[in-house]
């Protein structure tokens, strides 16, 4: 929290965790905004949250508002938000950003097709099934591959991942190092087939 002592910070969300970092960074940050995609903290927030966050003069809101852009030499100086309503854009001064938009995997749409768990965080890696079914070859999956070969997976989406935006950015860039190996390896696979024929 030493960190923006003193500061201008934001942050996108609108959950229990959003409020409640929130009210921990106030104590420390000059100001802090949040910044909600919807009309109001108290659809999805606890109403001491909304509460305690009103009773906080140094905690501001805006709605229907989304952060479009940044700019900084070396570090975050700068936020560009999208007001919804009005169509306008705003440059504003930030010395930091926190992102808490939700814990939900949302994979309804890809559940007949990949394995997830019961909450809907897609298995990848070891968590595969340990019978992946007669589509799958002898092989393993690679640490973010998914019960369909080839298919990978990276980030908050994904069973045993660390919920960080540092994390998720990190998976997606071995992901692409991942598919590299593995479109390599079929390549292999296929020269050793055609040439034993």
């Amino acid at each position: 929290m030493r960190a923006v002592k003193g500061s201008q910070v934001f942050l996108i969300g609108a959950g229990n965790s959003a409020g409640q970092a929130a009210v921990q960074l106030a104590e420390h940050a000059a100001h802090v905004t949040i910044v909600v995609r919807g009309t109001s903290l108290g659809a999805s927030m606890s109403d001491y949250l909304v509460t305690k966050i009103g009773a906080t003069p140094n905690i501001g809101t805006r709605f229907r508002t989304e952060v479009v852009g940044g700019h900084g030499d070396g570090r975050l100086e700068q936020l560009i938000l999208h007001d919804r309503d009005r169509d306008t854009i705003e440059t504003m001064a930030a010395a930091a950003l926190f992102v808490l938009i939700g814990a939900e995997p949302r994979t309804e749409w890809l559940r007949d097709t990949i394995a997830c768990n019961r909450q809907g965080y897609v298995l990848t890696g070891r968590d595969v099934p340990g019978n992946p079914g007669a589509d799958r070859s002898a092989r393993q999956p690679l640490y973010l591959e998914t019960s369909l070969p080839g298919v990978f997976a990276a980030g908050d989406v994904r069973y045993r991942s660390v919920k960080r935006v540092a994390s998720a950015v990190g998976e997606g860039a071995v992901a692409v190092q991942l598919i590299h190996e593995y479109l390599s390896d079929l390549a292999t696979s296929a020269m050793f087939a055609s040439g034993s024929r």
